[in-house]
Formats: structure tokens, sequence, C-alpha cells
């Protein structure tokens, strides 16, 4: 719960008015996006993928530029479980489901699940993952395995318990990972490379090799209470 004296931080109507825009539009070029909220959710993104590839676009082709699951991580960068308890809650649930308030749930899978399902919407989630997104080890049976590289989903061991996150670079001993309920929000953290169970890739995104950076570990944190 948010700290006495914070205030919660949530989505306003002028912060949605341009999506509200591009959702009306879609509407009346006879592609629904469902609601005309002004959020960026699983109908939002299906109904812009039929107009494109009604225009002749191949929507299923990867552009080049930033991984679009990650750009949708960065998004929620920053933020806290207690700060920003209400803008989180309204984030997580814009794919059409959630775990729940991430002040008291653990959301690290939560968390891959929105940015997955947002930016590709047609990619399958099977299995025990489809079942439930957010216990971490499902995320092993995510996609195709590789090597750990930019934007890999990766999923590490912690007890009989785990985490997942995305991959944004290394260390000698420790992998930097983009991921929710690290230190009660959404950072970039540094995770050792012992714990590591698996490197996963979108079966509907190209593969792109792309060696991790090296970073330095003074620039972050160890993460503290990631499951």
């Amino acid at each position: 719960m948010p700290a006495r004296g914070q205030k919660e931080c949530s989505m306003t109507k002028e912060d949605g008015e341009p999506l509200r825009l591009i959702q009306r539009g879609l509407e009346q070029l006879g592609h629904s996006p469902g609601a005309i909220d002004g959020l960026w959710g699983l109908r939002t993104a299906r109904a812009l993928k039929s107009l494109l590839a009604a225009n002749g676009r191949p929507a299923a082709v990867a552009a080049p530029g930033p991984l679009p699951w990650i750009t949708e991580a960065k998004t929620a960068l920053g933020r806290n479980e207690a700060r920003d308890r209400s803008w989180l809650m309204d984030w997580l649930k814009r794919d059409g489901r959630s775990l729940g308030d991430p002040a008291k749930n653990p959301w690290c899978g939560d968390f891959v699940e929105t940015c997955i399902r947002i930016a590709l919407p047609d990619e399958p989630l099977l299995g025990a993952l489809e079942v439930n997104s957010y216990w971490a080890r499902n995320w092993l049976l995510f996609g195709q395995e590789v090597q750990p590289t930019v934007g890999a989903v990766l999923v590490f061991a912690r007890g009989s318990g785990g985490h997942v996150g995305f991959a944004i670079g290394q260390d000698d001993a420790h992998f930097y990972v983009l991921g929710g309920n690290q230190s009660d929000a959404v950072t970039i953290a540094r995770i050792a490379k012992s714990r590591l169970l698996g490197a996963r890739w979108p079966a509907t995104y190209p593969p792109r090799p792309q060696r991790l950076p090296t970073m330095r570990p003074g620039e972050f944190l160890a993460t503290t209470n990631e499951v």
C-alpha cells in the first residue's frame, strides 16, 4: 500500500486522448479496438495490425529498430508498487488479465506477460504458461530457446520459485534484467548468472542475435525481493 503522505499515480484523461483519437479512427475504418478508453491493450493492438494487413503491409514481418516488448517494458520503468500502485494496476490489466494488486502479489510474470501480449498480440502462450503465466518458471515454455541476447526472456531460480525478466546487458558474473517486482518496482537489476535456468525468444518474432552489452556493476543494484 502507498506510504502515508504519498499520492497514488494514475493515468489521466489527458494522457489517453491521443490514443482515443487513434481508437476512434480504427473503429471508423472497421477495425474495432474495443472500448474507446485511451489505453493500449490487446484489442487495440490487434485492430491496428488488422488495418496494416488490410492495406497490404505484412504486419507480421519484424521491423528494424527497438524490440517492441522492450519499448513497452520501458514505459513502466521506475514505477513502484506502493507509490504508483494504481498506475501499475491499470498498466498490468491492459492485456485483459492480471494477477492483481502488485503490492500484495509477486508480479514479475505479470509484467512480462503484459509486455509480450501488448507488443506481440499473436504470440502463443502454450501449456502451463497459458494456464499460469505468473509463475516465473513456466516462462521456460515460452517461444524458442536461445542464448542470452538483448531482449530475451531470462528465467532464474530462486529457491523452489523463480524470477523472470528481459535481458538488457551483462558483466562477468551478472545479467542486467529489465523486470517487475525488482526491489518493489520496475527496474534494471543485476542477477547472478549462476541462477539462470534458460533464455527464450518469441516464436512470432525473427531472432535477432545481438550480443549483450557489457555494463558496469556500480550503475545498478542487485534486486532484493524478486520471487
